[in-house]
C-alpha cells in the first residue's frame, strides 16, 4: 500500500513537471509567433507610407545597427532602435533603406522583409521542441 502511494505521488509529480515543460514550450512558441507578427506589422506600416533614402551605417553591435539618413524635408534621422534586417552591414557603409514616412524611426534595409525572420525563428523553435519533446517523454517514463 505504501509503494502504491509513493508511485502515485511520483506519477503526479512527473505529470506536473511534464505539464510545466509543455507550458514553457508553448510560451516560447507564442513569443516566436508574436515576433514574426510584429515583423509583418512593421513591414506593412513601412509599405503603407513608403519612403526611400540612402543611409550611412553609423554603428553595428549585437543589439542594433544604427543608421543615419535624411528625408526629403531635410531632417536627418537615426532610428533609436536601429534598422530592421541589418545582416551584413558594416560601419561607414552606404545602404538603401525604406522607412515609414509618418514615423522615420521605423526603417528597414531596402528589399528585406519579415520573411528573413522566418528561418531563424523557426530554427530556434524547432531546437526548443527537439529538446523539450524528448525531455517530456523521459520525465513521464522515468517517474
Amino acid at each position: 500500500m505504501v509503494d502504491n502511494a509513493v508511485r502515485a505521488r511520483g506519477r503526479r509529480k512527473a505529470g506536473l513537471v511534464a505539464r510545466a515543460l509543455l507550458v514553457l514550450g508553448g510560451v516560447v512558441t507564442l513569443i516566436g509567433v508574436v515576433l514574426l507578427l510584429s515583423c509583418v506589422k512593421d513591414d506593412l506600416a513601412i509599405e503603407r507610407r513608403l519612403g526611400k533614402a540612402t543611409a550611412e551605417v553609423v554603428s553595428v553591435d549585437f543589439q542594433r545597427t544604427v543608421v543615419r539618413f535624411a528625408t526629403p524635408d531635410g531632417a536627418v534621422h537615426s532610428p533609436e532602435q536601429g534598422v530592421l534586417y541589418p545582416a551584413g552591414l558594416e560601419p561607414g557603409q552606404l545602404v538603401r533603406i525604406e522607412y515609414d514616412t509618418s514615423d522615420p524611426e521605423l526603417a528597414r534595409v531596402a528589399e528585406r522583409t519579415w520573411a528573413l525572420a522566418v528561418l531563424p525563428v523557426s530554427t530556434f523553435l524547432l531546437a526548443v521542441w527537439a529538446v523539450l519533446a524528448p525531455l517530456v517523454w523521459w520525465v513521464r517514463r522515468r517517474m
